[in-house]
């Protein structure tokens, strides 16, 4: 629901003249405010991290979102149930006691994972996908699948009978692929003959980058194949990894894209497909962990995010297509209720801070110091 609120003018302001007005001159009584009213989003892709970390982005993310799929590419990753148990609980202490967010726990799929391991994850009740990490392709992937036609098709079949998703990173790690084209490849070696093989898989693509991987999503039988889309892949092009020298915290991986990608994924997510949804892929690294000789990829997005995401919409003219994507079609696609709960973005001017700070060091948000023209308001 989109409402205007109309501030009321000064009384001067009312008075007959001959004056010309200037209307290059911005006044802050000429603007109306704008309130959207949401359901309350969900974020489907998150990185929580653990330790001290875990403490210091989980409320973040706790107030701007229901519920959140979190990824389980730890130090040991969460490869079972057990420890997917395991790590919830320690998210739910992470959390503030007067919360009601819910994480949405994942699995790590390996080479070794086995069909009765998705049966417990299913019976479990807290474990709603497997994410699919080929080995060496991101932070924490170097105990990912090496071939995933050859070890894991078990696993797959006994996820299509669980009603299991899988969640890719959709990238080959062929060391002679160029990084700008893995994306591509990926779909035409592994996704294409996957879908082939098991049509009813449901699959979601992660942070998609290229017009590619739009075009695949489009072309996927819906309710079956999705994809989660990112701040930083909608505002952000591969300019912005150089622009007046080298940006660490706009580092990640998938690696950023030309222009023409990112406006094909603009047009994608504000068209009102219901193939689309949010999933931020907030990924906090200390500073120093970013700005070395060898960065971590990994772009902090959890406090700005909704924010970014209405100001894609607005400037696209689709703010009527914004709740879709941020609500309603990713609890669709899971098979989960929507949230009853309703949150606010205002038109309303606020700086992002420059950092957050804890007790191993800051973390560097995207966007920092800079002013965002939406801010959420929460109940």
């Amino acid at each position: 629901m989109i409402n205007t609120l109309v501030l009321p003018r000064p009384i001067e302001a009312l008075k007959l003249s001959s004056t010309k007005f200037d209307l290059s001159r911005k006044s802050k009584y000429s603007r109306p405010r704008m309130e959207l009213t949401l359901t309350q989003p969900d974020d489907w892709h998150l990185h929580l991290r653990d330790g001290g970390l875990l403490q210091a982005v989980a409320p973040h993310s706790a107030k701007h979102f229901g519920r959140a799929i979190i990824m389980p590419n730890l130090k040991p990753p969460i490869t079972t149930t057990t420890a997917a148990i395991a790590y919830r609980e320690s998210i739910l202490k992470a959390l503030p006691a007067d919360g009601n967010f819910t994480p949405l726990m994942t699995l790590y799929l390996t080479d070794k994972t086995s069909p009765n391991e998705i049966k417990l994850a299913r019976r479990s009740g807290v474990v709603f996908a497997v994410k699919l990490y080929p080995a060496g392709a991101t932070t924490n992937s170097q105990d990912g699948v090496t071939d995933l036609f050859g070890k894991c098709i078990p696993v797959l079949e006994e996820m299509v009978e669980e009603n299991m998703p899988l969640l890719v990173h959709g990238e080959v790690t062929d060391p002679n692929v160029d990084v700008f084209d893995r994306e591509k490849v990926f779909i035409n070696t592994v996704l294409q003959p996957l879908i082939q093989r098991l049509p009813r898989l449901k699959i979601v693509m992660e942070h998609i980058t290229t017009m590619d991987a739009v075009r695949f999503v489009e072309s996927g039988k819906e309710g079956f194949l999705a994809a989660t889309v990112t701040p930083q892949h909608l505002i952000l092009n591969r300019n912005a990894l150089f622009q007046g020298g080298l940006q660490p915290h706009n580092y990640c991986l998938p690696v950023l894209k030309r222009e023409t990608h990112r406006q094909a994924i603009v047009s994608a997510v504000t068209s009102g497909s219901k193939r689309f949804f949010l999933g931020t892929d907030s990924a906090p690294h200390e500073r120093q962990r970013k700005e070395c000789p060898c960065g971590c990829a990994g772009i902090y997005n959890a406090p700005v995010a909704l924010s970014l995401y209405a100001k894609v919409f607005e400037e696209a003219g689709a703010l009527d297509k914004l709740e879709a994507f941020t609500s309603f079609n990713g609890p669709d696609f899971y098979g989960l209720p929507r949230n009853t709960l309703k949150i606010k973005l205002m038109r309303n001017p606020w700086k992002v801070p420059e950092s957050f700070s804890f007790p191993l060091g800051d973390i560097i948000p995207m966007f920092a110091g800079e002013t965002l023209q939406w801010q959420p308001c929460f109940p």
